[in-house]
């Protein structure tokens, strides 16, 4: 089999596609590992990163004449993103901090938290228009649909907003086993409800 005539043939540019779509994915995921500290799986990821697009672009730029062939190696990169930004939500590796103020179910809300076994932090603050509950929490990145829902059940009107923590240190953070599979479940179960 000569992978020349192969990548030459309108095949090669379904094969640029593809690589394509493998190697940003993996760029995508890298670069999510190495700001989350990862360095490890961030650093093979980048291996197989570059071994792959090493191999799509030395392909695509011997067939630059081909408009299938540039068409490929472009929409792999453009799909490689959506493919890799899809994956990295689907395994939501982390914690995010969620801070939600409501005027009314304060109290509600972190009683249902805590029940769920999250930890919770309640104070009071005083919002614009008078006084308002704030609710604080860390929670697993894959355990945020749970607990937008808690809230939207308690207070569809409750202001809330999700970051990304720096640095931890203490504290009541439930951890969650992590498997792509057990991952992939709670995402699909949120897929459904929405």
């Amino acid at each position: 089999m000569d992978l020349n005539a192969i990548f030459a043939s309108p095949w090669g540019a379904l094969l640029i596609f593809l690589l394509r779509i493998v190697d940003v994915s993996c760029d995508t995921m890298r670069v999510i590992f190495a700001i989350r500290g990862k360095r490890g799986i961030a650093a093979m990821l980048g291996f197989i990163q570059a071994l792959v697009w090493i191999f799509a672009v030395a392909n695509a730029v011997k067939h630059l004449d081909s408009i299938l062939h540039v068409i490929g190696y472009a929409g792999g990169y453009a799909t490689g993103t959506f493919v890799g930004v899809s994956l990295e939500q689907m395994i939501a590796y982390g914690v995010a901090t969620v801070r939600i103020v409501t005027r009314k179910a304060g109290a509600e809300i972190a009683d249902a938290l805590r029940q769920r076994g999250y930890g919770v932090t309640e104070y009071p603050g005083l919002g614009r228009d008078g006084n308002v509950e704030i609710v604080h929490s860390v929670v697993q990145r894959g355990d945020l649909t749970d607990v937008l829902n808690i809230v939207n059940t308690k207070d569809r009107d409750a202001f809330v907003t999700v970051e990304e923590p720096k640095v931890l240190s203490g504290g009541i953070i439930p951890s969650r086993e992590w498997t792509v599979g057990g991952r992939m479940a709670r995402w699909m179960k949120g897929r459904q409800r929405a």
